[in-house]
Parts: C-alpha cells; structure tokens; sequence
C-alpha cells in the first residue's frame, strides 16, 4: 500500500461521488473537509478546499466556521488560511482507548518487522468501504511504507484486499462492482484476482506480489472480533517490503507467522476463524 497521489486521487473521485449522493449532506461536508486538511502537509484557503470538494463557497465557509467553533479547524487570520486544530484528537484518543486490537497488535507488529525486516501494519476494515491504518512499525532497514496512522485505503485493495473478499460474505455483483474501481500498478484480471481470493480462502491469509505496487510484496491475514458466525474480518495484520528482499528473508516462515499472530489477536478479541 502507498499513499501516492493516483491513488489519491481516487479517492477523491469517491469522495466526490459520496458528497453528491449523501442524505446527511453536512454531515459529509464536514467529514470531507476534516479529511481533506488532515491529508494536507500544508494550511488550504477556502478557494483551495472548494476546488477540491466541488463545494459551493458559501457552504464551505458554513462548513469551516462550524468546524472552527468546535475547535476541529484552526484558522490563521494572516494567510486566512485552514488546518486541523487539537480537537480532533480528542475523538481519536477516545476512540483507541476504547479499541483492544491497537493494544494488542503493536508489539506483535515490532516483533515481525523486526524478525523479517518489514514494515508491518495494523488495520481496521469498515466494510467494503475502506481500510484504515491503526497502527505502524518499520523495521529502519528495508523499503519504508509511506504510511501513518489515520491512512486510508480501498477496501479491497492488495493483500488486506483478498482476505475481505474471501472471508467478508459479499456477492460476486458487490465484489466485481469495487474491483473495477481500483488503482494498482500492476492490474491482475478479473478473473486472476477471483482465483487469487480462493487461494486466500484456501490458506488463510492473501498475497499480492507487485499488481499494488510494483516489486512490492504484501501479505495480509484476517483478525475477527466476534465470536460464533465471525462475519467479515474486522481488522488484519500486514507485511510489505520488497518482494526480493522478503523471498530472501524467508517468505513462507513470514506468511506462517503473520497468520498465527493473526489467530491469537482474534482469540485475545474473543472472536472466532473461519
């Protein structure tokens, strides 16, 4: 996984399309603009987040003043313009205080990263909408994932990708609609995919050898968090590195310990592998 800009791009492309079809329509407003400035490296005036979103201008000055008074936003009154404020973590910290599978997972991810010479990530999976990064470690000596806490991907994308599709119980019409969506170096076909999810059903975690990211590797296994029919995985576990240097550091032995690490994460969070 990465965080370059076609890919991001995409995303934006989404996010468009979720701005003009929500009922709630403030409430993506709001949420867009939040996303917007936190993916930004730098402060963005109000001419900036309009051409962005695709918003009307009145209605985003509405948006930030709103944000602004809850202390979401900050505005400089000398370059007028917008940031994330302080507030936002407030939410964020109440959110990981209540989540066990950050707790849990970080130093499973150090231990890996460091015996395999990966960066490793923890993610949680919203559906088929997205993925998020809930937790990092790099191991400083191999290829460095541009990716931090708060980093978003599609849903199906890469390895994390096929396990969602193998373990999530989703249609082959819901599937197919999100696969023709998505952005990759390296496109494997329809029909490649399809047989690459069965081989992740089969053995229980997936792998992407450079269709993401070209000459990057990814390995991902599935964590659940409810117990009895477990529905779609809830979080998983993920290495990346390049493909080379991860066949080099032994890829079977990396793959058998993700996916035992992956196992005991969803026994601690009580819930139950297929």
């Amino acid at each position: 996984m990465t965080t370059r800009s076609k890919h991001s791009s995409g995303e934006d492309r989404k996010l468009a399309k979720t701005l003009k079809e929500s009922k709630a329509p403030a409430i993506s407003r709001a949420a867009a603009v939040l996303r917007l400035l936190g993916k930004s490296e730098t402060p963005l005036g109000l001419q900036a987040i309009v051409r962005e979103l695709g918003l009307v201008p009145s209605t985003c000055l509405y948006v930030l003043r709103a944000l602004v008074a809850e202390e979401f936003v900050a505005f400089d009154p000398d370059t007028k313009r917008y940031s994330l404020e302080a507030g936002v973590l407030t939410l964020a910290r109440h959110w990981l205080r209540r989540n066990q599978f950050t707790d849990l997972v970080q130093p499973e991810l150090d231990r890996l990263s460091q015996a395999f010479d990966v960066t490793m990530l923890g993610v949680n999976i919203v559906g088929l909408d997205h993925m998020i990064v809930v937790a990092v470690s790099q191991s400083g000596n191999n290829f460095q994932l541009s990716a931090q806490i708060g980093s978003r991907f599609p849903a199906l994308i890469s390895a994390t990708g096929r396990c969602l599709a193998a373990f999530g119980g989703y249609s082959e019409d819901e599937l197919e609609e999100r696969f023709n969506a998505l952005r990759w170096d390296d496109p494997p076909t329809l029909e490649d995919w399809k047989g690459q999810v069965e081989q992740t059903r089969a053995q229980g975690f997936g792998v992407d050898k450079g269709n993401y990211i070209s000459g990057v590797t990814v390995v991902a296994a599935p964590v659940w968090k409810t117990r009895g029919h477990p529905g779609h995985p809830g979080h998983a576990v993920v290495a990346t590195g390049i493909g080379s240097a991860m066949k080099r550091n032994g890829l079977p032995q990396l793959q058998k310990a993700l996916l035992s690490t992956a196992r005991t994460l969803t026994q601690q969070l009580g819930g139950e592998s297929l």
